[in-house]
């Protein structure tokens, strides 16, 4: 079926709704299909995450590819919020050199919060509920709490 504007889709959906909220989550899939692009379409800003593992950085470049593809065709005002490392276990060479990488590639692009490996981050999904739902006072949910704070601070200081 050729539904026509297809990739606009969920921006008209949307449309309404940005004068209610402060901040909408779009969480996409990690495959570059119909619904990760109207969800780039949509967007204001992109918060891209990095898992701390082998093929993350091939994934990377496919998306900016279609990041680029996006902001030029269909959305000039995509910007990129930030990249968000993840799945990153300390205890392996692996996650530093996937975060060194990073940092070098996008500098202070880069969330200063980084979401470690975490079993209760992995746990939560199975029940249907969020993390902070599930356990709170995990390590992964203090992580994003703290990348919730990251964000809110860049957003005040952006409005300064």
């Amino acid at each position: 079926m050729d539904v026509p504007f297809r990739e606009r889709i969920l921006s008209r959906s949307l449309a309404g709704m940005t004068q209610k909220f402060d901040f909408i989550v779009i969480d996409c899939p990690p495959s570059l299909g119909l619904l990760t692009l109207n969800a780039l379409t949509a967007a204001h800003s992109l918060l891209v995450p990095v898992q701390c593992e082998y093929y993350a950085l091939e994934g990377l470049k496919s998306l900016m590819n279609t990041f680029r593809l996006v902001k030029k065709r269909l959305n000039p005002s995509l910007s990129i919020e930030g990249f968000l490392l993840t799945m990153f276990d300390s205890r392996t060479r692996l996650s530093h050199d996937i975060a060194e990488n990073v940092r070098a590639h996008f500098d202070s692009q880069v969330f200063r919060t980084i979401i470690p490996r975490n079993i209760r981050l992995c746990e939560a999904p199975s029940f249907g509920v969020p993390i902070c739902l599930y356990d709170i006072s995990s390590k992964g949910a203090q992580h994003y709490l703290m990348l919730a704070k990251e964000i809110l601070k860049m957003e005040a200081d952006h409005e300064v």
